[in-house]
């Protein structure tokens, strides 16, 4: 089915994964962390152990890579039964501060399709994570004048995203919604009679992932690019 974006005032962009790398460093100081912990478990284990512990405290710490760092340390203390040396402690630590000063890797055409579509349509940014961490992120990357707002919201569910719009006094029908995960960045959009397109990353989070029955007659459009936006939003 052809969608038609005709009635679109508002866009709005997801930004790590979206915009730039994110998820490949979570991946990196993952297989870091296996390897710390090796001499306790095998290194599916650990990652199983640590993808547990980050569910399990998402209602306390929410995303992010301070909370990353809080799960990994909790995970460390388990795994090893209390035996985890003060040093493996502060390597986790240093992996943190590591991911935190990160440069921001914009991805192929950001550039281009911001400064292309600003001059048409009304742009805000609407990410989840942690505050200071994607103001960070965010000034580093040059992009902040193409956006009217931004926001950081604590997630992403149809709640979030109606009381976002609402307060920017926006009509779901005229709002499209650009980012990387179907579960946060369209599921939710679709549900709410707003629009959404999937720009799908390289790789994902496992609690990001969806079903295939659970976006079986969503309508929604998948793009490789973003430099595709341009050739649907002309």
């Amino acid at each position: 089915m052809e969608i038609n974006y005709q009635n679109i005032k508002v866009i709005g962009f997801d930004a790590d994964d979206t915009l730039w790398v994110n998820e490949t460093y979570f991946r990196d100081a993952e297989h870091q962390f296996a390897q710390l912990l090796s001499k306790y478990e095998t290194p599916n284990k650990i990652d199983q152990e640590l993808f547990k512990k980050e569910i399990d405290n998402l209602p306390l710490y929410g995303y992010g890579v301070k909370a990353f760092v809080l799960s990994m340390v909790e995970s460390a203390i388990e795994l090893s039964n209390h035996n985890v040396s003060t040093q493996t402690i502060d390597t986790i630590l240093n992996i943190g501060k590591d991911m935190l000063n990160k440069p921001v890797e914009l991805l192929d055409g950001v550039n281009e399709v911001l400064k292309t579509l600003s001059k048409k349509y009304r742009l805000i940014l609407a990410t989840k994570g942690d505050l200071l961490d994607q103001e960070r992120k965010l000034e580093k990357s040059g992009l902040t004048d193409y956006f009217h707002h931004i926001e950081v919201l604590s997630d992403k569910k149809e709640l979030n995203y109606t009381k976002l719009l609402k307060h920017l006094d926006i009509n779901p029908s005229e709002f499209l919604m650009i980012g990387n995960s179907l579960k946060s960045d369209v599921l939710p959009l679709v549900n709410i009679k707003a629009n959404a397109i999937h720009v799908p990353f390289h790789t994902t989070w496992a609690h990001e992932q969806v079903s295939e029955e659970e976006t079986n007659g969503v309508s929604y459009k998948t793009i490789n690019s973003l430099k595709d936006l341009l050739k649907l939003l002309k």
